[in-house]
């Protein structure tokens, strides 16, 4: 099978592509190399006859014919976004243009293709989703996202999502594009750019620095390892149902501050730091806007229908992640000298809209 992946340099797209071509299929990687994206991530890959890289922007519609007309994919993963929710509130703009417009010149370049092609039966476009466009669920335990959960997305970020999410079962419903859609919770693990929590305590934590934690430390995600995520989304793109939509959890719930704590614990075992253990760098800091609640999945569909589950534990995943981060210096150093990364974020929503005045 020959796989279009969207976003195959970041960090959940690139775990597709390696897996994918450990699995046999062939690979192409098409990618614009935003702030985010890394070359480094399929490195392992880039010289297997099964990959291919392709430098183009979601938005370039006319580089999307020629990708499509030159490489004829059997299937799209589209998984190229914006993802950070705190970047969504300082700069909308851009999630709007990747995450929706880029969306619909996906659609329109695989539906035109899939037409020329004589709409083979075996094609599919798998779109990558996430959790956050439900919104926010209560504290109770027994409520979980369903694919049946009505959408209430609360950042730019999940909105944008959520938009692309209504596009895609648009042109299937309207077109006849032969579609799957996934939603999945948290990820983590090796590759996982700086910006996001888990990268940020560890390298925080290895530099001698406050371990930062939004508001109390109560928000609830559950937490999902980058590698058994990319697994379920090719069992999904091999075996799932057309026109469905399948959530992917870790079946892993955790507040942040009880992550922050789990990750301490192993750094403390595995670099233990002479003034003391990583807890005492923990650090409340100012909560950002709309920050949601609590989110957890329901994974019934894709268990009962696919024979999917989760490899790791949230801790053993964590484990895996820090040793990765220990002996990848030489992945994550050059990383810190990106646009903003290591900044706070998205913590003053009148902020962000006064600088968007100012651009334009």
């Amino acid at each position: 099978m020959k796989i279009l992946v969207t976003g195959g340099a970041g960090f959940i797209g690139s775990a597709v592509v390696r897996q994918a071509i450990r699995a046999g299929h062939d690979v192409v990687n098409v990618d614009t190399l935003t702030y985010a994206a890394c070359l480094e991530n399929v490195a392992s890959v880039a010289e297997n006859p099964r990959y291919c890289f392709e430098h183009v922007d979601i938005r370039d519609r006319a580089a999307l014919n020629r990708v499509f007309a030159a490489h004829q994919p059997d299937v799209v993963m589209h998984l190229a976004a914006e993802s950070h929710v705190d970047r969504s509130i300082d700069g909308p703009g851009d999630f709007i243009e990747t995450n929706i417009t880029g969306t619909f010149n996906m659609l329109e370049a695989a539906r035109q293709y899939w037409i020329e092609m004589g709409k083979p039966e075996a094609f599919r476009f798998h779109h990558i989703s996430t959790d956050e466009v439900y919104g926010s669920l209560p504290a109770d335990p027994n409520v979980q996202f369903t694919e049946d959960t009505a959408y209430d997305p609360r950042s730019p970020y999940s909105a944008s999502k959520a938009a692309s999410d209504h596009l895609v079962r648009a042109w299937a419903e309207t077109y006849g594009l032969p579609v799957l859609l996934t939603n999945c919770s948290n990820n983590y693990g090796p590759y996982h750019f700086p910006e996001k929590l888990i990268p940020v305590v560890i390298l925080n934590a290895l530099a001698g620095k406050p371990l930062p934690i939004y508001g109390d430390g109560s928000n609830v995600r559950d937490w999902l390892y980058v590698e058994d995520h990319a697994d379920a989304l090719l069992t999904v793109v091999e075996r799932g149902v057309v026109g469905r939509t399948y959530n992917i959890g870790g079946e892993n719930e955790r507040s942040n501050l009880q992550l922050v704590q789990t990750l301490c614990g192993i750094l403390d075992q595995l670099r233990p730091r002479e003034s003391g253990p990583y807890a005492d760098l923990i650090t409340f800091v100012t909560d950002r806007p709309g920050h949601d609640a609590r989110y957890a999945i329901d994974p019934t569909r894709i268990r009962e229908e696919l024979g999917w589950r989760p490899s790791v534990t949230v801790e053993e995943g964590l484990r895996k992640t820090v040793h990765w981060y220990l002996e990848s210096e030489s992945w994550w150093r050059p990383l810190l000298n990106r646009h903003r990364v290591g900044e706070r974020i998205g913590a003053d929503a009148d902020q962000s809209a006064r600088s968007d005045s100012k651009k334009s």
